[in-house]
């Protein structure tokens, strides 16, 4: 039987976790999270760690654990393209070869791939489906810097450092609108996971 792998996307701050979430505790479906990969990707004594240490400076980018620092590679990443390509670069293949093993041991029939970077990582390939949480540009900004404790410049730096959202409904196969209630989110999300 052919899996169903739901690719989970959008832009940054749109809702993205609180659907996960739902479909996790809801409907008990397993969430592979691509930022989970990417945070042990860069784990301490990791090779991948290390080429960033080595290309920025350990003393500049390493925490006094040895930890990255990643408010640090943030400032880097979101103020100069080119830095920003590197590390997705060196990060990318890493997290595709996680879901590609976690797919492959699954037994499960239906799995829920969270990628905000789907479309930018090319890794549409990986999902069967593509579902895109959306909601206002204003909306995604006015969450992002509260969640995040950022400036109006950083939040924008990290908004425009992605796909714009109006390019990742154009190519999705389910868009969830997020700019009303939580309700009528969570409505569409039990509409939606019906179609089989």
């Amino acid at each position: 039987m052919t899996k169903r792998l739901i690719g989970l996307t959008g832009g940054i701050a749109t809702g993205k976790s609180t659907v996960a979430n739902y479909l996790a505790s809801a409907y008990n479906l397993p969430i592979l999270d691509a930022d989970i990969y990417a945070r042990d990707a860069v784990s301490i004594n990791s090779p991948i760690l290390a080429q960033i240490a080595e290309r920025y400076g350990k003393e500049e980018i390493l925490l006094p654990d040895r930890n990255l620092n990643r408010a640090k590679l943030g400032e880097i990443i979101f103020n100069q393209h080119e830095e920003r390509q590197w590390v997705e670069n060196v990060i990318h293949p890493y997290v595709r070869n996680c879901f590609l093993k976690t797919i492959n041991e699954s037994s499960v029939n239906t799995l829920v791939l969270v990628i905000p970077l789907l479309f930018e990582a090319g890794l549409e390939n990986l999902v069967s489906e593509i579902w895109v949480v959306s909601c206002s540009a204003e909306q995604q900004k006015q969450r992002l810097i509260q969640r995040n404790n950022l400036t109006h410049e950083q939040a924008a730096n990290r908004i425009n450092s992605q796909l714009p959202i109006s390019e990742k409904i154009a190519r999705a196969d389910v868009i969830l609108d997020n700019s009303s209630t939580l309700e009528s989110l969570l409505q569409q999300v039990d509409e939606v996971i019906k179609r089989i």
